[in-house]
């Protein structure tokens, strides 16, 4: 401690005074600790949502949404807001409409934001224009039938880039206009399919595709379809089926090139053997004048996101190997020079991490890295491939969604959370500590009793070591007893994080005076490509004796857990797992499954997608892998002894309502004690507010019926 430090100097020369100062400050700080109270559904929801940040190129503002939740939805608001980066002025909101704002972006002078809006008398969203600098109401700028999102700006300001879903082989608006009021006039209601997929997450594939316009910023000329001119063997694509389907053609991200004369895009054009086989993802480019589109990269690989460097020598994209007969593949970053399209680095080596995000600006990338339940800011220059981490080390939580301002100190801006604290707006600074430019919950949270995470490893039986975090309740005592709520994620791609939820919040769920256990098993993310790709064929014994001794660890550790009360839970993949709990393990007092699959042959047979499956299980369902029935949970339903509730949404085609229905009647016929919630509504998840809270009032009851 500094000998100039005036606290050294109260210690150092009045120890009467240093006695006060720390009865004051224990005192002030048990207040503190009293008045605070357990969260419940209504803190949680009426939380402002604080969307991603878009920083101006000359790194002076910083533009962002945020949405107000109420439990009626017709009186939710969703404004965009500015914040300066310099300064201490309070946030500024520049909208006011019910319409909710999306894929906000700046000018490249910095002058105008657009962004995608559905307002007033608009039936679909729309691209709108607002003048930052002039001020003034936002102007729209289209006027599809089929409505326009995720605008882009071209790099000279004059053109803007956005998709629309479009009637295949429709490439004017009047034309798919025309094919909206005659699907009006069909009598009859029926969806006819002739090949895989027919369905994705909550709804059925129709005859429609993601097409990419190019509109001019300062005419009425009407937008520009991309696609319409394409010549070459890719024009098969666009064949009309006849039937409710879209081809064997998607696209999902396009970019524009350096300078603004051609569109670089993502497309897969073996949708249709998804089936048998991983879908590819390989890059196109297109010149906006129209024409012959180029395959840019290919091959059985999947690509995304690419960017360029701001001097054009550079294109950077992450890359996959497909059809490789692996669970999971990690999505490497991959270094092109232009134009000879010569692959000059792969930082896959250098990372071993997801990247979640990255931009460009000046001679260096800007990345969030997944690593050990955080995401973290990095560096990369390439020009001599030096990485750098640039958020501290003592930063708990995670750093999402960088944005950076141009020029060659470029300005850092990104969203932060933590378990204890929502999104909000950080300013990232050189000694990667973080400057806050939003606090909309700041007077919320400052009531709230919400207990820091725990994070401790577990060697396992079988010698690997995994990571888990322990969550306390509020008003936590440790002198006191507890019981344990294992709570384990889906995926198996995943992991939990130090970071803020509500379809799990740890601290809801531990209100009723839970500890709450989350142990990231073989097969989650943030711990290297192997340990991800190591639950292949062994897709639940072996997570599931992972969690079972992270348990046991955690009750030696923690002499606060009682080992007698305790309870196992899990969405989606951590779904299945509590089936599985329920099919091998008498350990807990109860279960709770939400969207779980009880028998992976059916589950095989009715989900949106089946391939992965097979690679997961070693072979077709009925061909010769032995996992299908040894870890299927369905085998052991004469074992099943648990109470459980089973919960799903009606709409969920990923993990569909047949197996919850099964898992139910299963529990019904033994003599089970268990209770079924099936949510219309909802689909994967449950994300309507009063379902949310009513799905909280259900699971704390359950527990506390059996706890």
């Amino acid at each position: 401690m500094s000998e100039y430090n005036p606290l050294f100097l109260i210690l150092s020369y009045d120890f009467e005074m240093m006695q006060k100062i720390i009865l004051f400050l224990f005192l002030y700080s048990s207040a503190i600790a009293q008045s605070k109270k357990p969260i419940t559904h209504e803190d949680l929801w009426m939380l402002k949502r604080v969307s991603f940040p878009a920083i101006s190129p000359n790194g002076e503002w910083c533009v962002y949404n945020v949405s107000e939740p109420n439990y009626d939805e017709k009186e939710q608001i969703h404004e965009l807001y500015i914040s300066a980066i310099k300064g201490t002025s309070k946030p500024r909101k520049i909208t006011s409409s019910k319409g909710s704002e999306s894929s906000y972006s700046w000018s490249p002078d910095g002058k105008k934001i657009a962004f995608a809006a559905k307002r007033n008398e608009d039936e679909k969203a729309q691209v709108y224009i607002l003048n930052i600098a002039e001020g003034g109401e936002a102007q729209r700028l289209t006027n599809l039938c089929t409505g326009a999102s995720n605008p882009k700006w071209s790099p000279d300001g004059k053109k803007i880039l956005f998709s629309s879903s479009v009637y295949a082989l429709c490439f004017a608006d009047s034309c798919n206009k025309k094919k909206i009021d005659e699907e009006k006039k069909i009598k009859y209601k029926a969806k006819v399919y002739e090949s895989f997929p027919i369905r994705n997450w909550d709804t059925w594939i129709e005859e429609r595709q993601q097409h990419f316009f190019v509109q001019d910023v300062d005419s009425k000329v009407d937008p520009k379809n991309m696609y319409a001119e394409v010549k070459s063997e890719a024009k098969d694509l666009f064949v009309d089926s006849k039937i409710a389907s879209n081809g064997d053609f998607s696209t999902s991200i396009a970019e524009w090139s350096n300078n603004s004369d051609e569109i670089y895009f993502i497309a897969s054009t073996n949708t249709k053997q998804a089936a048998y086989s991983d879908v590819r993802s390989h890059l196109y480019k297109i010149s906006i004048q129209g024409g012959e589109e180029k395959l840019v990269l290919g091959g059985d690989y999947s690509y995304s996101n690419p960017k360029f460097s701001e001097d054009g020598k550079y294109l950077f994209i992450q890359r996959a190997i497909e059809n490789n007969r692996q669970v999971y593949n990690e999505m490497a970053l991959i270094k092109y020079a232009l134009p000879s399209l010569k692959e000059e680095a792969n930082y896959k080596q250098l990372m071993d991490r997801p990247i979640q995000s990255y931009k460009v600006a000046n001679d260096k990338l800007y990345l969030i890295i997944e690593n050990q339940g955080k995401d973290e800011l990095h560096s990369l220059d390439f020009k001599n491939d030096q990485f750098t981490k640039l958020s501290s080390n003592t930063i708990k939580g995670c750093i999402t969604n960088v944005s950076v301002s141009q020029g060659k100190n470029p300005i850092i801006v990104a969203n932060y959370e933590s378990t204890t604290r929502p999104t909000e707006i950080v300013k990232i600074t050189e000694n990667g500590s973080l400057n806050f430019l939003s606090f909309f919950n700041y007077a919320r949270l400052d009531s709230l009793d919400l207990q820091e995470p725990e994070t401790f490893w577990t060697t396992t039986k079988t010698g690997k070591k995994v990571r888990s975090m322990l969550i306390k309740p509020a008003g936590f005592d440790k002198s006191k007893k507890y019981p344990m709520l294992v709570l384990m994620h889906g995926g198996p791609a995943g992991s939990w994080k130090e970071n803020w939820g509500y379809r799990w919040n740890y601290h809801l769920l531990a209100k009723p005076g839970y500890v709450i256990l989350l142990t990231d098993y073989t097969g989650s993310t943030g711990y290297g490509e192997k340990f991800s790709q190591e639950i292949i064929q062994d897709p639940f014994q072996g997570p599931a004796n992972e969690i079972l001794d992270a348990a046991e660890d955690a009750i030696k550790q923690y002499s606060f857990i009682d080992p007698l009360r305790q309870a196992a839970a899990g969405a989606s993949y951590g779904g299945h797992l509590a089936n599985w709990m329920q099919a091998t393990t008498t350990h807990y007092k109860c279960l709770i499954s939400h969207a779980g699959l009880v028998n992976s042959i059916s589950q095989w047979g009715t989900s949106d997608v089946i391939y992965g499956r097979e690679i997961m299980n070693g072979s077709e369902p009925w061909a010769e892998s032995k996992v299908w029935k040894e870890q299927n949970p369905f085998t052991y339903s004469a074992q099943f002894k648990t109470p459980m509730l089973i919960t799903i949404g009606e709409l969920d085609y990923r993990v569909p309502i047949n197996n919850s229905i099964e898992n139910f009647y299963i529990h019904q016929r033994l003599k089970i004690p268990s209770k079924l919630i099936v949510f219309p509504e909802e689909n994967h998840w449950i994300s309507k507010a009063e379902n949310s809270r009513f799905f909280y009032q259900e699971v704390h009851a359950w527990l506390a019926k059996w706890l």
